[in-house]
């Protein structure tokens, strides 16, 4: 009899209220959950990613080179003061270089005292451990030339120290600016990962928390005009600036700050007499102290404030001010005052950041993409739960609830998690509508096999969730690595579908396995059938007898021509590698008011001198995307070349819905990321199969899923569908999808070899083929089912994984069906019955004892 007890009830009971629960939030506006929603109640809801609510994500780099001049050039005062203390130690030749300070001391008797004074300027470094430091600078001489230079531990320990600084200061920055919830953190050694859901300026944000913003207070060199300055130099002591609001203006200054933005404790905007924007400051006392002695003593001289090397203003000074505050005027607006402001109130950078990544995503973009990926969906929905109804009758209705179960677990879990959910998140989503009925089909086709066997309803159930069980964990599992590799060594929205991919392959172990049973259990006791036709339609009948290994040796001579085909064009045509991989820019813009026209756009933007810029239709007739190539100036030049494209456009009637740069660094970082998450997920599955099966199994099974890459690779080639990190994702998904196939079929054989130990093995392969093809034909149908949605409404920015995705489910079914079996043999897997055969042979042969037994 069927038994379920009564704990299992009541987890799945409580699982699926507790799940419903933690969904319920995200169906209700985030302004109700603050102000009306039930304490008792979970309030989280899932978090939109960049991608379906819009906003800015930005990666900052430290400019690494720029910082070591600065510190190495702080580190030539100090020696330089170091050595003029009395008594001072006469030295030649003291000079910064790009890794080193040198310095040859006069005297050879002062050597040992400048080596005393200097090494006090080591400067350890805390490393956040009990007691533990390591020295910013190593000091090393030969003869009577001192040099200090970087440890590689001081180095790296500076570095991290600027890191956590500049995240301080830039969450400062963000926080002033009313940006909602964003996302900063550490990337790696030197970078900072800043992400503002909801942001509609991300020029505006980029501005503000990339800017250095030191703030500084010099005299003006009087002494000399700048146009003579321009011709000769400036004089010694002072420098050649220009004025931020027109670089064209020249000024000549003092090198010596008489006050920096370090003394600055408060600023915010006002208004002048003629009620013109101006920043307000205040000074810390020290500072007001010096602001009232250098403005009492130069009366009548003008006195220029710097914000990162470029003159804001340069007011002429009327009088004493003992106050500390005063007025930074500057041809202000009202944002730039406010910009300004914020910029002082948080501090400055202690180094120069470089932008090396952005995406920014337009609001409007942002709910098209949720209306696609719900419709898409929905639709896939409808007909994964349709098909299932068809197919199996009252077992598919248990079936269609589990996977709606499922799907409520899955949203439940994402809530409470805070997980961001992105655009091909939901895509994962939708994949999981498609696999999450995989386990069902499995275990029903058992059941039915243990039927037709004779065994009565209730053992035929048991004995078919209970056989299938391993078999799912199986090919469940082998997705699951796929998805965590891909977690791991993915970014960004290529995580989100990681995420979603890995909880619903979790989910769907418990509903398609747990709540079936429970559902089926129920349905058993109170009707308690005689009979039980289990299936309502399918695509092949049953007792199918096809000559898999028969037609094996055109089989793969066919595939070697179709890798030999797909190698050959990756090697002569190339890849339509996206941004991500080759780096550049990408522009998403929509026409307002019609069709836009693609021509017009070339026309506009060819005069401005960025080499290639290709344009093409995207989607609707009204959006078109602009690629631009990688700049040969780097990072800063990639930027400079989008805010160009940027302005060519705005008075064309053009909204930007979407930006991505990415700079070379990223982008051959995303690139070997991308190889080495392939490799891994081969390695790592390699592994799994060979703990699993046999070896033989193992190599089969790696050999078929390289068959599958090397083809589905070969479709972004042949077709110059773009190259992009979703193309990794996708890759990686149909690893999993592949083995799924593979690991069913491979079960059945491995079976079949203890069951059948007489039998050929090509004919048990051929039986094994046959046995598991109606299940096979079923799971990817329904997937098929859940990847169409996807391909017609998903949207434009998936269709290339999306595409990759159904040709990658059709080769892996294809390969693993007709492509494994023949693979089998060839890597010597032997029926049991000739194993046995063999040890009969070696007993046979070992020598005799007195008595004739063996020995």
């Amino acid at each position: 009899m069927l038994h379920f007890q009564r704990w299992k009830t009541a987890l799945i009971i409580v699982v699926v209220l507790f799940s419903a629960l933690a969904a319920l939030p995200n169906l209700v506006s985030r302004e109700t959950l603050e102000s009306s929603w039930p304490g008792w109640l979970p309030g989280k809801q899932i978090v939109l990613g960049l991608d379906l609510q819009g906003g800015a994500y930005l990666l900052y780099q430290v400019d690494t080179e720029s910082y070591q001049a600065g510190r190495l050039q702080s580190l030539q005062s100090q020696i330089r003061n170091a050595l003029n203390e009395n008594p001072r130690i006469r030295y030649t030749g003291l000079q910064a270089g790009s890794e080193t300070v040198q310095v040859r001391i006069t005297d050879p008797a002062d050597v040992a005292e400048a080596q005393r004074r200097l090494g006090d300027l080591v400067n350890p470094l805390s490393t956040g451990l009990v007691g533990g430091s390591v020295n910013e600078f190593e000091l090393s001489s030969q003869n009577q030339l001192l040099t200090m230079s970087f440890t590689e531990a001081g180095l790296r320990q500076r570095l991290s120290t600027v890191v956590d600084q500049s995240i301080e200061v830039i969450r400062r920055r963000v926080d002033e600016l009313g940006t909602t919830e964003p996302n900063i953190q550490r990337q790696g050694q030197d970078r900072i990962l800043v992400e503002a859901p909801g942001e509609q300026d991300p020029t505006r944000l980029k501005n503000v928390v990339g800017q250095t913003a030191q703030l500084t207070f010099h005299l003006v060199d009087t002494t000399v005009s700048p146009q003579q300055a321009l011709q000769t130099g400036a004089p010694p002591g002072s420098s050649i600036y220009y004025y931020s609001d027109d670089p064209t203006i020249p000024i000549v200054l003092y090198d010596e700050a008489l006050l920096t933005g370090e003394d600055l404790v408060d600023a915010s905007v006002g208004y002048d007499q003629s009620n013109r924007p101006v920043v307000n400051f205040r000074l810390n006392t020290s500072g007001a102290r010096t602001f009232g002695q250098v403005t009492a003593s130069n009366v009548g001289r003008p006195f220029a404030i710097v914000l990162d090397d470029g003159v804001i203003s340069a007011p002429t000074i009327n009088g004493p001010i003992p106050s500390g505050t005063g007025q930074i005027s500057g041809g202000f607006t009202v944002e730039t005052a406010n910009d300004l402001a914020v910029l002082l109130r948080a501090g400055a950078l202690p180094a120069r950041l470089e932008v090396v990544e952005e995406r920014s995503v337009g609001a409007s973009l942002g709910a098209d993409s949720i209306r696609s990926g719900i419709t898409a969906g929905i639709v896939a929905g409808v007909l994964v739960i349709g098909f299932m109804a068809v197919a199996y009758g009252l077992f598919g209705v248990f079936a269609d609830l589990a996977l709606v179960i499922n799907i409520v677990i899955m949203l439940g879990a994402l809530s409470l998690l805070g997980a961001t959910l992105t655009l091909p998140g939901i895509a994962g989503i939708v994949l999981t509508i498609g696999m999450a009925v995989d386990a069902n089909v499995l275990i029903y086709e058992r059941i039915r096999e243990e039927l037709n066997a004779g065994k009565s309803i209730v053992a035929g159930i048991q004995a078919g969730f209970q056989r299938a069980w391993g078999t799912i964990i199986d090919s469940h599992l082998t997705q699951l690595i796929a998805a965590v590799v891909l977690y791991f060594l993915g970014s960004g929205p290529v995580q989100g579908f990681a995420v979603t991919l890995a909880l619903g392959i979790l989910t769907s172990l418990f509903t398609a396995y747990t709540v079936t049973l429970q559902m089926v259990a129920w349905w058993y006791r109170r009707k308690r059938p005689k009979t039980l036709n289990l299936q309502k339609f399918r695509f092949i009948p049953d007792g199918t007898r096809i000559p898999f290994m028969t037609i094996s040796h055109y089989v793969i001579v066919f595939s070697l021509v179709m890798m030999a085909v797909s190698i050959g064009s990756a090697f002569v045509k190339g890849f339509n590698l996206g941004i991500d991989f080759k780096g550049g820019s990408a522009i998403e813009i929509q026409h307002v008011g019609g069709p836009a026209d693609p021509a017009e756009i070339r026309e506009a933007l060819g005069g401005l001198g960025l080499g290639d810029i290709q344009v093409q239709n995207f989607g609707t007739p009204e959006d078109v995307l602009v690629r631009i190539e990688a700049q040969p100036g780097g990072d800063e030049a990639q930027q400079v070349a989008v805010e160009r494209v940027r302005d060519a456009l705005a008075d064309e009637n053009y909204e930007i819905r979407r930006t991505e740069i990415v700079g070379p660094s990223v982008s051959g970082e995303l690139a070997w990321h991308g190889t080495i998450a392939v490799l891994v997920a081969l390695g790592a599955i390699l592994i799994y199969v060979w703990f699993r099966f046999e070896w033989q199994f193992a190599l089969a099974a790696i050999t078929t899923t390289t068959h599958d890459i090397i083809l589905t690779v070969g479709l972004f080639s042949i077709t110059g569908i773009e190259f992009n990190l979703t193309s990794i994702a996708a890759v990686l998904t149909l690893v999993g999808l592949s083995l799924n196939e593979t690991v069913v079929i491979s079960d059945r054989v491995r079976e079949n070899l203890r069951k059948y130990k007489k039998m050929p093995l090509p004919e048990l392969i051929n039986l094994s083929i046959n046995s598991t093809l109606t299940r096979t034909s079923l799971t990817a149908f329904t997937i098929f089912l859940a990847l169409i949605p996807l391909v017609l409404f998903g949207g434009e920015v998936i269709r290339g994984f999306t595409i990759a995705m159904t040709f990658g489910v059709f080769v892996g079914t294809y390969s693993s069906i007709i492509v494994g079996g023949p693979i089998l043999i060839y890597f010597g897997l032997k029926a049991r019955g000739d194993e046995a055969e063999k040890s009969d042979k070696d007993k046979a042969a070992l020598p005799k004892s007195a008595g004739g037994a063996a020995v």
